[in-house]
């Protein structure tokens, strides 16, 4: 698949390339631009100004400043031989075809494995951050300076959920910190420097500018994932290392690439790290406030179905049962439209804010419920270890479910029994689901169960059908599906056909 996208791109760029000398061609052969005559022409006496070149920033001073900053970090731990046998069969050619070869005695013992990454230090006595990926699971860590010097480091404290790790340089200082600047003032085409330990070539500078922001990847917690993307060359190596701006402001933790891609690389916000580095430092680990509920952000057909005015809030998918949200009376349905009097504009707006704040904490959320606005006070509990998720939405005919794509059955004992459906869930049966139709597209799945139509609670096929019979062409089915897999239930949205 990749050759065949380098293939399809190959082709584009020669096709682009053809086109624009085509282009050039057709206006200087075909008279689109005329031909001067220089016996209508008055000669000219003003003198013509030469272009001024475009200045670039002086990224030697700024390389300057922050190199002596940043550290390349090698990590060792233990391997047992049961990790090495696993890797040694995934890996090796000669075993994917003829089976695992035997493991002798010397095999099996544990070994050393070596990992490498960067960092920077934000503080003169030797506090520096990295990648929690980079350190997580190391026996020991060491540490090399810009002047090449070496010691050894200790965690301080770690979050997987946002990628980031705080070390302590043990020895040496005082060290020269880096200062951190406001990633939420980043904007898309500022120019910004990545320093790391690429390919174990410590203390390496690459530049290049913001690609985007607010990218979703999917490598950490969906709920706190929001990596600002660069297409300053970042590799294997770099991970923990320091994106900085023009101001030598350290603006993100340099953290993940797209290996299929060329100069695509991600780093999490600066802001992530500094709204959790005084419990970091302070307790090791992450503590964050939990409502309980599973929301997206407000789409186009959202807005159409539940008839809102904008697309501003967190729309509650579910809750979990007797959970802090729950409690308070918040409902699946609810659009949660402000903390503490605070707007929330999007899912990230409520995640942040909400995690922010300790266990214990009592927050007023705005809700918006058929229209009518209120609020519900919450008393937050302690983040189990899942936070709000955010979730992916993702024909037989003659029916009114066919015409969405799907065939649906009556729950019985026998299918209660196999799905593993809790007792208050109640609904119809999704049997099966044509390949690109409607429901398809919508991502429903077989095995989900309707539990209601445009907000009317269904039990049988008749009732469903009915329900979707009021439907008209071209309108929203609201449909509300409990995902046995999950465990919890979510919206999907329609449109008939």
């Amino acid at each position: 698949m990749r050759s065949a996208q380098t293939k399809r791109f190959a082709t584009l760029g020669a096709v682009a390339v053809s086109a624009a000398a085509l282009g050039m061609v057709l206006t200087g052969g075909l008279g689109v631009t005329p031909h001067g005559d220089a016996t209508r022409l008055a000669p000219s006496t003003a003198a013509v100004s030469a272009p001024q070149p475009a200045t670039l920033p002086d990224f030697a001073t700024l390389a300057e400043r922050v190199v002596p900053s940043v550290i390349s970090v090698t990590t060792t731990d233990i391997v047992t031989g049961n990790e090495l046998r696993e890797n040694h069969r995934n890996m090796d050619p000669f075993e994917f075809f003829f089976g695992p070869r035997g493991f002798g005695p010397d095999q099996m013992m544990p070994r050393k494995r070596q990992g490498a990454g960067s960092g920077f230090f934000i503080s003169a006595d030797g506090l520096a951050l990295t990648n929690n990926h980079v350190v997580e699971g190391a026996d020991s860590i060491s540490v090399q300076l810009a002047d090449n010097s070496q010691s050894k480091a200790k965690v301080v404290g770690r979050d997987p959920a946002t990628d980031i790790a705080l070390i302590k340089v043990e020895r040496g200082g005082p060290f020269t910190p880096l200062a951190l600047g406001d990633s939420d003032a980043l904007r898309v085409g500022e120019w910004v420097m990545a320093v790391g330990n690429p390919l174990n070539m410590d203390h390496t500078v690459t530049v290049g500018v913001v690609s985007a922001k607010g990218r979703s990847l999917g490598l950490l917690e969906r709920s706190f994932e929001n990596f600002i993307q660069t297409d300053a060359a970042i590799n294997l190596g770099n991970s923990g290392g320091p994106l900085v701006n023009l101001r030598g402001e350290v603006i993100g933790l340099n953290s993940a690439i797209n290996a299929a891609g060329q100069n695509l690389g991600f780093a999490v916000p600066i802001n992530t790290a500094k709204a959790i580095l005084p419990q970091l430092e302070k307790s090791g680990k992450v503590v964050r406030g939990y409502l309980g509920v599973y929301i997206k952000n407000i789409d186009d057909k959202d807005k159409e179905a539940f008839n809102l005015s904008s697309r501003e809030g967190a729309l509650v998918q579910d809750l979990e049962k007797d959970g802090p949200a729950a409690k308070g009376g918040v409902k699946a349905g609810d659009v949660i439209t402000s903390v503490n009097d605070t707007p929330v504009k999007e899912t990230r707006d409520l995640i942040d804010r909400v995690s922010a704040m300790p266990p214990g904490e009592k927050v007023r959320l705005g809700i918006l419920r058929d229209g009518k606005t209120s609020t519900a006070t919450v008393t937050l509990a302690e983040r189990p270890g899942a936070e709000e998720q955010t979730t992916e939405q993702g024909r037989t005919e003659g029916t009114p479910a066919g015409k969405l794509g799907i065939k649906v059955e009556d729950l019985d004992q026998r299918t209660r029994r196999q799905l593993e459906l809790p007792d208050d869930v109640d609904g119809v049966v999704i049997s099966e689901v044509e390949d690109l139709s409607p429901a398809d597209e919508a991502g429903l799945n077989a095995g989900y169960v309707i539990t209601s139509v445009n907000e009317r609670p269904v039990t049988t096929v008749d009732e469903l059908q009915r329900e979707i019979r009021k439907v008209e062409a071209g309108s929203l089915v609201k449909l509300y599906v409990f995902n046995p897999r999950v465990g919890r239930s979510s919206f999907f949205m329609i449109r008939m056909p």
